[in-house]
């Protein structure tokens, strides 16, 4: 009764301090959080979550709505009210699910009870949870694999959609058009469903590619026995999935690029590699950087490929954080708080690496 209370009135000050907004905000939280003493602990965090989400619009309004923002909204009325559904629908479908996921990152959930267990998930994930390095339920070995992982597969998504780009940019190649058609469609197709034909194809008795390693007269391999096969087969399916938008964006790029730059290098004796280097990446880089920094947050995240081709096989080794995160909650005793509180590290890690990675782009650029 006490800590409901307490709860409470905490609710209701920390409404009041985040703004006027807020205030109205967190003071029917706290309001209602007193009025019924007896309330479950999910109603605890959903009036939580209110003062959050209140706190966090009064702190955008402070810092976003400057002079010139409140004239354009004054004179623009009409757009605002056209806006205003799909800003409800992203509130409630995107922000109230990351911030009640995040609270329950702080519960333990045990045969249908819900427990505070404070910082204590975060802890066990971050130590190691009593595991080795070399375990494969370390969260230290699972994040050097979804890095290794993640930049395997940009890699090799840049270079394979560049050097398509390239061939696909030449005046003298006949029926381009087709080329392009076909070589997008591994991008359009859902990746799941190719995921599970890639899973097929590499399965040991009569998978397509044992079947061609016997036609050249080479031994089957079994593709999920062993860490690095299993790895790789995940490599090459992803790849097959990310090469054609690396490519889209380059063939974009590349069609900015002025024909004179060329034939004024070509004059003046600089080699292909010499053009390639000083004309081409030079223009491909403001393009490729962010294609780069989002095809690097969708492959962090790629759980379907590594779900449906190897299943984290050998041994749950190569999970990546976002399958493990999903064991936690459905095949490890339904511990949904380890489950919530391994999302909110991956969001952590993915929000340093989209800092640190947008100021070495733009570090490049202000050299260049």
């Amino acid at each position: 009764m006490i800590g409901v209370l307490g709860l409470g009135a905490a609710l209701a000050a920390a409404g009041a301090l985040a703004g006027r907004g807020a205030a109205r905000i967190g003071m029917f939280a706290g309001i209602a959080t007193l009025a019924v003493p007896t309330m479950l602990w999910h109603a605890w965090i959903a009036a939580t979550a209110i003062v959050l989400l209140g706190a966090a619009v009064a702190l955008a309004q402070r810092a976003m709505l400057t002079d010139r923002l409140a004239f354009a909204l004054g004179k623009n009325r009409n757009a605002v009210g056209f806006l205003a559904p799909a800003a409800i629908a992203m509130f409630v479908l995107v922000a109230a699910p990351f911030f009640i996921g995040i609270i329950l990152g702080f519960y333990d959930h045990h045969h249908g009870t819900w427990t505070f267990v404070g910082l204590s998930n975060f802890f066990e994930i971050l130590s190691g949870g009593g595991h080795s390095l070399e375990d494969p339920l370390n969260f230290w070995f699972i994040l050097g694999v979804t890095v290794l992982w993640t930049v395997a597969n940009v890699v090799l998504h840049v270079s394979i959609g560049v050097m398509l780009a390239l061939v696909l940019s030449k005046k003298w190649l006949a029926g381009r058009g087709i080329f392009r058609m076909l070589l997008i469609l591994p991008w359009a197709i859902p990746n799941y469903i190719t995921a599970l034909i890639w899973n097929g194809m590499f399965q040991g008795e009569y998978g397509a590619i044992n079947s061609l390693l016997h036609a050249a007269g080479l031994d089957s391999v079994s593709w999920f026995s062993s860490w690095a096969t299993a790895f790789s087969a995940n490599v090459i399916t992803n790849t097959w999935l990310g090469f054609p938008f690396m490519m889209v964006v380059a063939l974009g790029a590349l069609e900015t690029i002025p024909r004179e730059l060329y034939e004024a290098a070509a004059v003046d004796g600089a080699s292909r590699w010499q053009q390639f280097r000083h004309i081409t990446l030079p223009h491909l880089r403001p393009a490729l950087g962010p294609a780069v920094a989002l095809g690097s947050i969708w492959t962090f995240n790629m759980f379907n490929v590594i779900f449906l081709v190897s299943g984290g096989k050998p041994g749950n080794s190569t999970n990546i954080l976002v399958t493990d995160a999903y064991r936690w909650a459905f095949e490890r005793g339904e511990r949904y708080g380890m489950a919530a509180a391994y999302a909110t590290i991956i969001f952590l890690v993915l929000l340093l690496w989209t800092v640190f990675g947008t100021r070495i782009v733009r570090s490049k650029e202000a050299e260049s």
